[in-house]
């Protein structure tokens, strides 16, 4: 797993399988961005099998079956969608493509699993709403800042069960490690990244709903900057937001691709959630300058303070339950509304936010 790269990070557990092999089969399908790694890992954690991979690109595809050699090469997409073995197909295409091949997914009665940002445009994700109503097939996202973040989900674990009580506010830190030259041409391009609230921000919007418990929210003010990268016009390296959730909870985020070189990992991802009986601090890939270890947490309540180190010790519970919720038609990994309010919410921080000099 190369921490120094995001684009790149897929995260590893251990295997807990909720399904025997052959029992719940999947295809990767566009490998533009490095997610797709992270995804099919914790498929395969979960047990489910990967038949197939398809990309445009034989390079991406070559890499992807060195990591996955079970992975079939597929001559095209169709080959995937017609094959009646394939229950859920991943992608990781171009974000503006991303919401294209969901569709087609669904229509070949599949449900569909994409990194994020699921979506670029407000009128993507409506036909995406519309899709998933008519067909009853899942528009599934991979927020990986909360699934695939031990130190996140335990935070979730613990809320739910009382420790910090009602959830007031969640302030949010996503700084990314740039790494200008290793970037595609569409990485610059504003209608096919869809810009930084939507991209990165998703994750931040998506961890609020969830530890706040928000069904819905009202982006209150957002900003967008090109400060220090003006060979690249539609680039936005800065933004931040303030949303207040339909429970009266609060959150402020910001990110930004300002990660020094000097950083043992690709950003200092930090989560701060107050409670009306404590807190809780996330140091989710490094504790600066102490530990480069990932996912640390840090808890206050009126026991006392706590310093949990939670690599390896927690899991990602969300792919199990996803591919049982594709087999029984439930939804307990995340619910469709959810990931489709995180979505909505970003696409409107985004068309609504103030552009900084």
């Amino acid at each position: 797993m190369q921490k120094a790269d995001g684009m790149n990070y897929a995260p590893q557990g251990k295997p807990r399988p909720v399904v025997k092999p052959g029992e719940f089969v999947f295809a990767a399908a566009a490998l533009e961005h490095g997610h797709i790694y992270g995804m099919c890992n914790g498929l395969l954690e979960a047990g489910a099998t990967l038949k197939w991979v398809y990309d445009k690109d034989p390079a991406k595809v070559a890499a992807f079956v060195e990591r996955f050699p079970q992975a079939q090469q597929a001559t095209d997409v169709e080959q995937i969608l017609q094959d009646p073995e394939v229950q859920l197909v991943a992608g990781a295409g171009i974000p503006s493509e991303r919401c294209e091949l969901g569709l087609r997914v669904m229509d070949h009665g599949k449900d569909y699993f994409v990194d994020k940002a699921p979506f670029t445009t407000l009128e993507q994700l409506e036909s995406a709403r519309a899709k998933t109503a008519a067909t009853g097939k899942k528009y599934a996202v991979y927020y990986s800042e909360r699934l695939h973040v031990e130190s996140a989900v335990h935070a979730g674990h613990l809320i739910q069960d009382g420790a910090i009580g009602r959830v007031l506010q969640v302030i949010g830190l996503g700084p990314h490690r740039l790494r200008l030259p290793s970037r595609p041409d569409w990485f610059f391009q504003l209608e096919k990244y869809g810009g930084i609230l939507c991209d990165i921000g998703s994750h931040q919007i998506e961890q609020f709903l969830s530890f706040s418990g928000c069904s819905d929210a009202q982006v209150v003010q957002s900003k967008i900057a090109n400060y220090n990268h003006k060979a690249y016009p539609e680039f936005q390296d800065f933004g931040d937001a303030t949303l207040i959730g339909n429970n009266g909870a609060t959150n402020y985020f910001r990110v930004d691709w300002f990660t020094p070189d000097g950083l043992g990992t690709w950003g200092d991802g930090r989560t701060v959630i107050l409670g009306t009986k404590g807190y809780i601090e996330l140091r989710k890939y490094i504790d600066i300058a102490r530990s480069g270890e990932s996912d640390h947490l840090y808890l206050v309540n009126d026991e006392g303070e706590q310093h949990l180190e939670l690599h390896g010790k927690v899991g990602f519970p969300f792919f199990g339950e996803l591919v049982l919720d594709c087999l029984n038609r439930t939804e307990k990994a995340m619910t469709q509304a959810h990931a489709f309010k995180a979505a909505e919410l970003c696409l409107l921080a985004q068309k609504q936010a103030v552009q900084v000099e």
